[in-house]
């Protein structure tokens, strides 16, 4: 099994180094072939070099900086497009997403076409209770209307089978922010593929500062499932 972790990075500098080396400690023992693809947006602060740097030796860490564009859905799938492993995990960088969990949530896909870290199932949660009551709320608005039967379908922490994810159109899919992921969610579900929710506990950013704000973010992913449900 040949595995690609996707990082989508913007000023996440505190974070980065040990993230890599927490996440190459968590798949070493695996024994399958494994590749950290960083796609940085021309951070600021400079993560994408630093990582560059850090790992100029190690082939398996490979770094994108991209100058033209941003954006957070559009650097997930310019490293998918990038990898090459049969398994695709994906993650955020400032550790809300515990890359302990990866083992597990890439064994299961030998059952599952997807597997989802969820803060909703038993066991899941996070670490500040409004942004937990108001992402359950949101949530449930989602299942709603868009029928999902997944409980966290803003999870971004995801494990995926290649063939599948490459047999889904793109262009509808890798846009805005992390609205992509109910969209991913919402157009595998119409293709009645096994999806697996385990439970995670989100954790709280070890550096740096969030880049959104609750409310705004609520507000544009309301505009983004309206244009799904008006397109579906």
């Amino acid at each position: 099994m040949d595995v690609s972790v996707i990082l989508p990075t913007y000023n996440e500098k505190g974070n980065i180094i040990e993230l890599v080396d927490t996440i190459l400690g968590q798949l070493s023992p695996l024994n399958i072939t494994s590749e950290l693809i960083v796609v940085d947006d021309n951070s600021p602060d400079g993560t994408g070099k630093l990582v560059q740097e850090h790992y100029a030796a190690n082939n398996d860490i490979k770094v994108f900086i991209r100058t033209d564009v941003r954006g957070f859905a559009t650097a997930i799938r310019y490293g998918i497009e990038k990898s090459s492993g049969d398994v695709i995990a994906v993650m955020d960088t400032d550790f809300n997403h515990d890359p302990m969990m990866l083992p597990r949530m890439i064994k299961f896909l030998e059952y599952y076409d997807i597997v989802v870290g969820s803060r909703f199932t038993s066991g899941g949660g996070m670490y500040d209770r409004f942004r937990y009551i108001s992402s359950y709320l949101f949530n449930f608005v989602i299942r709603m209307i868009l029928l999902t039967r997944l409980q966290d379908n803003l999870s971004g922490f995801f494990t995926i089978r290649r063939t599948f994810l490459f047999s889904m159109d793109f262009e509808k899919i890798f846009w805005g922010y992390g609205d992509y992921f109910f969209r991913l969610l919402f157009y595998a579900c119409r293709l009645n593929v096994k999806i697996l929710d385990i439970p995670v506990v989100y954790q709280k950013r070890k550096s740096g500062e969030g880049k959104r704000q609750m409310l705004s973010v609520l507000f544009q992913y309301t505009i983004a499932l309206i244009k799904v449900r008006i397109a579906k």
